[in-house]
């Protein structure tokens, strides 16, 4: 069972957007983690903002930090009841869905304003 999922976003706005706006997670808690603290955990010798978005039964822990992403193959898969009202919400929030044609169906990712990549399902 996974209890959260952590992620990095450089802006506390548009994570709150992305999050609440487009993904409908409630905001639960805002919180800082010392230097000290980081430095122990991740080996990053900085005071972060964190903030968490849950619903009960997804949650999301943001760490708001400025620090560059490289690329890699990280991704988060999402499941969402209707893709089509998905997919406008991101539109009207200023994402665009990345659509990958594979054989006879299609596989739809989004990136967040801070580059994570979710790819994403419709519930069945």
């Amino acid at each position: 069972m996974i209890k959260h999922i952590a992620l990095e976003c450089k802006d506390k706005k548009k994570a709150k957007i992305f999050f609440t706006g487009i993904l409908g997670l409630p905001l639960k808690r805002e919180f800082e983690i010392s230097s000290e603290l980081s430095k122990s955990i991740f080996e990053i010798d900085d005071a972060c903002e964190i903030i968490t978005f849950d619903d009960e039964t997804t949650c999301f822990e943001v760490f708001i930090t400025k620090r560059p992403h490289s690329k890699n193959y990280d991704h988060v898969c999402i499941e969402v009841d209707e893709l089509e009202e998905f997919i406008s919400r991101c539109k009207n929030n200023g994402i665009e869905p990345i659509i990958v044609p594979k054989k006879e169906k299609s596989l739809i990712f989004v990136k967040d304003f801070s580059d994570n990549l979710y790819e994403i399902k419709e519930r069945k």
